[in-house]
């Protein structure tokens, strides 16, 4: 028993432990610091200075102008969506379910379901790294009262308890990606798992805004003109899917130990 304790405390520091080099010197931790604060200023400098061009209003106003642009240069305006939704994400600033649903109507559904799938992935993928290698002290006393929680479902449940957080978005979307940062996960695996966990969300959300007959009318009646009953069936079968999967996995799990015996 207390041989058993003792893993089980070996196991709890070792999550508890940060990644990382840990005799990283003082000033080079605060240059790191720094320069993700000037970053980050400059981001939120650009966000606010451009955010009023790239509002559902403004861009409602050059509808006309967006689809010519879209048929004369589609690689440039995959590229563009591409880079602003990793920037939005990674930074986690305000706005991306509004870009989604523009660039789902800009695009049309499966074009919209590559960017978007990969681009989200990759800004979450962004925020993790910021919170594991440049940030740790901040997030761990920002949201260390989180981590306790996260490191114990995760020595639980392993990677599935990522899925899950994915599938149900009860824990905000940022707060996921930093936390997650400060586990022992690792990136390939926070990547994957992410990537395949926000797929069947993303098509929710992506299929609404492809449902939209043109951005003034999602201009001038707001996201609520394409909530419907089908969607919100949807986002309730996304909540109830990882307790299917995990039925599933106990029954297959369960059987295959039958057998064996």
């Amino acid at each position: 028993m207390q041989e058993r304790n003792e893993h089980s405390d070996n196991t709890k520091n070792r999550l508890a432990v940060p990644i990382g080099d840990q005799s990283r010197s003082g000033g080079s931790a605060w240059l790191k610091g720094v320069a993700f604060m000037l970053l980050l200023f400059l981001a939120w400098q650009l966000y606010f200075w451009f955010g009023d061009q790239l509002s559902i209003h403004s861009l409602a106003e050059r509808e006309t102008q967006l689809q010519a642009l879209q048929e004369a240069r589609p690689g440039l305006v995959m590229l563009v969506a591409f880079a602003l939704y990793v920037i939005v994400t990674g930074l986690s600033l305000p706005g991306a379910t509004a870009m989604t649903l523009v660039v789902s109507w800009y695009l049309g559904f499966w074009r919209s379901l590559l960017l978007i799938s990969f681009a989200s992935t990759t800004g979450a993928t962004v925020a993790f790294l910021l919170s594991r290698y440049l940030l740790r002290d901040w997030m761990s006393s920002r949201f260390g009262d989180r981590l306790d929680g996260f490191n114990r479902n995760l020595e639980k449940d392993g990677a599935f308890y990522l899925f899950t957080l994915r599938l149900i978005p009860v824990v905000p979307f940022f707060v996921i990606n930093v936390v997650m940062g400060l586990t022992p996960i690792k990136t390939w695996t926070f990547w994957w798992v992410s990537q395949v966990g926000m797929v069947a969300g993303t098509c929710v959300y992506i299929y609404a805004g492809a449902s939209v007959p043109s951005l003034k009318v999602l201009a001038e009646r707001g996201i609520s003109e394409i909530v419907s009953p089908q969607l919100l069936l949807a986002f309730a079968l996304l909540g109830l899917f990882p307790f299917i999967v995990r039925k599933i996995l106990t029954w297959a799990t369960n059987k295959g130990t039958e057998e064996q015996n």
